[in-house]
């Protein structure tokens, strides 16, 4: 059989095993290159220099604010959110971009495209907007978002799950317009070691997010490659590999559980493999090709995807060692 990158990557979701393990890698653009030309640009050209076998379209557009550049401050502020619609020029600069790619691409790669999740979109929304994305941090330091939610939490918790309804129908509805302009999955960030901290309760996470993250999946199940992303330490990440999903991906380098610990448990296709923060960046071609295919021995014989973790640092990560973890696999 002569595969092509879709079939490539529909074989390992079915679970069988292609001519070669596909690969994928990403990282955030600039903010000259978020939404427009420019963004299609840099994204066709991520693709053409890494040879990718499905591409994660970057989404760095802004939430919508109103009025804008406002900033969550007070349970009123909560209570002032409403929902948006897909036309909403934060959320239609993305479907304008996924339309661009999908006629650009002609079906010949699969693209899932960025979600973040409604904590997610709180705390950037107790932020002024930002133009600078990078790599996650991963351990939980004190930010002026979490302090900022915490407060909120203590003065006004149902308040609080209220917002995140009112964000994740929001989500739910953009998502199921990605896929109608032509991506063919989400990809949602979730992260539950912001959420279930000592301060806001340990199951927060199930009280507020859970459900919303799922009315977001299933919003998009008419695609075929929906992708949970599992950002920073997960503390429940047997509860998101329940998710209604296609994909799961998790910082495996950085954070448990290995490859190896959940291959013969977690039903959707593995995605993971390389430490995009620290092999990546500041390993040598060799010891990334080594880092790719001690993904597949973890693995033991289960097709996965091969791919980072979660983004890296473009100014930090060389091209030949992202090329040499994609040709160890090949």
């Amino acid at each position: 059989m002569s595969y092509t990158k879709v079939t490539r990557v529909e074989a390992v979701l079915r679970g069988e095993h292609p001519d070669r393990t596909p690969f994928s890698a990403w990282h955030h653009f600039g903010p000259e290159a978020f939404h427009g030309q420019p963004a299609e640009d840099a994204h066709l050209r991520h693709i053409e220099k890494l040879d990718v076998d499905f591409v994660k379209v970057m989404n760095d557009n802004e939430y919508p604010r109103e009025p804008a550049g406002t900033v969550i401050q007070t349970v009123d502020d909560l209570e002032a959110l409403h929902e948006w619609t897909p036309d909403a020029q934060e959320f239609s600069r993305q479907l304008d971009l996924l339309e661009r790619l999908s006629k650009r691409l002609e079906g010949d790669m699969l693209m899932t495209t960025t979600l973040f999740n409604a904590w997610a979109v709180l705390r950037k929304l107790c932020a002024p907007p930002s133009d600078l994305h990078g790599p996650p941090v991963l351990d939980r330091g004190v930010d002026p978002r979490d302090v900022k939610i915490t407060e909120l939490l203590r003065e006004d918790r149902a308040a609080v799950a209220g917002a995140l309804e009112t964000i994740g129908r929001t989500l739910a509805s953009f998502a199921h317009a990605c896929i109608e302009a032509g991506a063919d999955g989400v990809f949602l960030s979730v992260r539950d070691d912001w959420v279930d901290t000592a301060e806001n309760g340990a199951d927060t996470y199930n009280e507020m997010l859970r459900a919303r993250d799922v009315e977001i999946l299933e919003a998009a199940s008419a695609g075929r490659l929906n992708v949970v992303h599992v950002c920073g330490r997960p503390l429940n990440f047997d509860g998101f590999a329940t998710y209604p999903a296609h994909v799961i991906n998790w910082a495996d380098r950085c954070a448990p559980p290995s490859i190896a610990d959940v291959r013969n448990t977690v039903k959707m296709t593995l995605s993971g493999g390389l430490n995009n923060l620290k092999t990546l960046a500041t390993g040598t071609p060799e010891a990334c090709a080594a880092e790719a295919r001690d993904a597949l021995a973890q693995a033991a014989g289960r097709p996965i995807l091969v791919t980072p973790g979660c983004t890296y640092d473009p100014e930090a990560v060389p091209l030949e060692n992202l090329i040499a973890a994609r040709d160890a696999i090949r």
